[in-house]
């Protein structure tokens, strides 16, 4: 009998069961889908490269048309344009060729299609056969373990250690391309890109970040005082700031013009909330081997949400960093044992926040220090304020989400933690650092630790 969900009564409400089983069975399908649409795209290209090998001509133009006819067509059956079908049949001739165990491990339903994009691109860097063929392997540890966001740093740093191009190298020829520009877009709007060294566009990120929490933070505050202040015939400035009802986007993209056309971020009109040259220094945070820091290695550092940075760059940043904190891991597993700074702080926070780097929801990329360190069994009914009872939740969203529903969640050795969800479906978060070294360990490579 036919029950997919257009002959299904639309009075019909389904059980919590039968609709995360039948979003299983849909991811199921659509694995075999995505992998059965890769396969007849590379058999495109296979097609219309036989076709073409048939033509006596050497004139170019005429040894390109069986290639255009075919890109035409699939464009056409696929409800698509022709524009950019000879790269996605490239593509996939590349995937089913060359990444075998990738299109191998779609089909079978362990990775998406997002997955395949992040191990394709990272993996085209390195054009040795049995050094991508490494890689490859690693990396299907990775994704097979988490989601394509939070994989993605993991995966470019598995690319930089098994690619025998050295990162110093690439970076220089990457940096000389740095630009940027505009485009136009309707209504008035336009776009404004720049390619830039990671570590640099991350620190912007973050300083914009900083500004637009402050005036969201002073938003928030004056709203409360309009409401409690006694009605006045002139408007003060608090009532005037507590009619910015900006989102988060639109008070960035604000700040950003402000910094770019006046040299500081101004805050809503008679305000105050932040003072011309008020200083807001950008954080990012960079792990640097310490043979690397030093001099003597050349082991890549990495930028935490991003991958890995050249040598040169990190010992710069660390050459003007106010804090420094010696990080130790195991070297048996990869997860991290101990943290210490060189100036007084809260130990056992940046341990946390060293082993977690982020919320530790499923897929959540939040940094950890925006969120809240968290007893996994909890501080009222017993459980212990220590290391292997902490983790790091954000707290608008996921925090709550633990404690406020039927989610559940374990810690285990090396910060791992197993959140059960309320269809008893177990589910795996592993630290960034525990599953790089998984990854390695899978084909005997020594860990970076």
């Amino acid at each position: 009998m036919n029950t997919s969900p257009t002959t299904t009564a639309l009075a019909a409400v389904l059980s919590h069961e039968q609709v995360i089983s039948g979003l299983e069975e849909v991811r199921r399908r659509r694995a075999a889908v995505d992998a059965d649409e890769v396969w007849f795209l590379s058999q495109a290209e296979a097609v219309a490269q036989a076709q073409t090998a048939r033509i006596p001509s050497s004139e170019g133009r005429e040894r390109e048309m069986p290639l255009r006819s075919m890109a035409a067509e699939v464009g056409a059956v696929l409800r698509r344009s022709d524009h950019g079908m000879r790269d996605r049949m490239h593509d996939a001739t590349v995937l089913v060729d060359e990444f075998a165990a990738t299109f191998r491990a779609l089909r079978e339903d362990r990775i998406d299609r997002v997955h395949v994009r992040i191990i394709q691109d990272a993996g085209a860097r390195i054009t040795d056969p049995d050094a991508r063929a490494r890689f490859e392997q690693a990396a299907l540890v990775v994704c097979e373990n988490d989601t394509p966001g939070r994989a993605k740093p993991t995966i470019l740093m598995l690319a930089q250690r098994l690619n025998p191009v050295p990162l110093e190298e690439r970076h220089k020829e990457a940096a000389a391309g740095r630009r940027v520009w505009v485009r136009d877009l309707d209504d008035g709007m336009a776009e404004l890109a720049a390619l830039l060294p990671a570590e640099l566009v991350y620190a912007i990120r973050d300083r914009l970040n900083q500004h637009a929490r402050q005036i969201a933070d002073a938003n928030r505050a004056a709203a409360k005082a309009a409401a409690a202040a006694e009605a006045e015939a002139e408007a003060t400035a608090a009532e005037i700031l507590a009619t910015d009802t900006r989102t988060m986007d639109q008070i960035r993209a604000d700040v950003l013009t402000d910094l770019l056309l006046t040299g500081h971020a101004t805050a809503p009109a008679a305000t105050g909330a932040i003072p011309e040259g008020t200083a807001i220094v950008a954080q990012v945070q960079v792990v640097i081997p310490a043979t690397t820091l030093v001099g003597i290695g050349d082991e890549p550092a990495e930028l935490v949400g991003y991958g890995p940075i050249s040598p040169d760059t990190a010992r710069r940043l660390a050459a003007t960093a106010e804090i420094w904190e010696r990080l130790f891991t195991s070297p048996t597993s990869g997860a991290v044992q101990q943290v210490l700074t060189y100036r007084p702080t809260r130990e056992m926070r940046r341990h946390l926040d060293a082993r977690d780097e982020h919320c530790r929801f499923l897929g959540c990329r939040r940094p950890a220090r925006q969120c809240d360190l968290d007893h996994t069994h909890d501080a009222a009914l017993g459980g212990p304020t220590c290391l292997t009872n902490l983790a790091n939740l954000c707290p608008g969203r996921h925090h709550p989400v633990k404690h406020g529903t039927a989610w559940s969640v374990v810690q285990k050795a090396h910060g791992i933690l197993e959140w059960t969800s309320p269809t008893g479906r177990v589910y795996t978060d592993i630290p960034r650092r525990v599953l790089e070294f998984m990854a390695l360990a899978a084909i005997e490579e020594p860990a970076p630790f």
